[in-house]
């Protein structure tokens, strides 16, 4: 039997296989979690794509069979994610009534529902556009790419704004998403809404301010999320021009603060320093 002496150190236990799922699914600092990540934007992005061209009829007519089963592939998909975020998570509960927990389950009810549904499962299942609100992840993978604070012109002000940039623009897209199927829900497919992409036409048209007045709503709750939309359209105008303005007015510094993309496993927490050991919320070991 050999003694260890006084200068063999005791090995770190290796992690098990809670923590290297954990790390993979909930955090983006190392590579498997990165491409993990890409895949689930991916992913959301076709499932997406899917269920607005089911809602034209002329596609829905010719290839309904295939988006109905490419849709219930992404569902499952999303199911088998949505229930190894609860199994590796060391604190289940925080995880399932969070933000991204309450996003994660409705981005998956929609189809399930959709089966016992009146109307069809079709019906139901264009619901399922709100997991367009699953993007929101890719905001912390924009927290690994920084940018240079340093403005000397115009082209240096926009290039560094890009990620902030890129934000509102995903926020503009998501809007134009939800608010378009909405409407195509609220009017029944009359007065122009016949489809999710016609829908996201007029949103695009009321939220720009452009108003070209060749599709409006009929109803009176169309009406009301009209109402809406133009007001939510003239605050959103000085977004882009804010943005860019305040780089080009931004002194010159060293540069900002590096996040990582750790989540916290007690409070689910996301936004601590790349250096840091706690979570800034809980004070968890990170």
């Amino acid at each position: 039997m050999v003694t260890p002496g006084p200068n063999d150190q005791p090995r770190p236990a290796s992690p098990t296989w809670r923590q290297r799922w954990y790390e993979i699914i909930f955090e983006a600092d190392t590579p498997a979690g990165k491409w993990f990540d890409v895949v689930l934007l991916i992913a959301i992005f076709v499932s997406v794509f899917v269920v607005i061209v089911d809602s034209v009829a002329e596609m829905n007519d010719r290839y309904g069979r295939q988006l109905y089963a490419a849709e219930w592939f992404f569902t499952i998909l999303f199911t088998i994610e949505y229930v190894a975020r609860i199994v590796c998570a060391r604190r289940p509960w925080r995880y399932i009534f969070s933000l991204y927990g309450i996003v994660d389950l409705l981005a998956i009810l929609p189809t399930y529902l959709g089966v016992g549904y009146a109307q069809g499962p079709s019906a139901a299942q264009r619901l399922t556009v709100v997991r367009s609100l699953r993007l929101l992840r890719t905001f912390r993978i924009l927290k690994l790419a920084h940018l240079s604070s340093e403005a000397a012109n115009l082209r240096h002000a926009i290039w560094a704004s890009r990620s902030k940039i890129i934000v509102f623009i995903s926020f503009v897209v998501i809007v134009i998403i939800i608010v378009g199927a909405a409407m195509h829900l609220i009017e029944g497919g009359n007065e122009g809404f016949q489809s999710i992409p016609q829908s996201m036409y007029w949103a695009t048209v009321t939220l720009t301010t452009v108003g070209y007045g060749d599709v409006t709503p009929g109803t009176t709750l169309g009406k009301i999320l009209a109402v809406v939309m133009m007001l939510l359209g003239y605050s959103m105008i000085i977004v882009p021009t804010g943005i860019v303005t305040a780089e080009l007015v931004r002194p010159k510094s060293p540069g900002l603060p590096v996040l990582s993309t750790q989540v916290c496993p007690e409070c689910m927490a996301e936004g601590h320093d790349g250096d840091a050991i706690h979570c800034k919320y809980c004070g968890a070991k990170l």
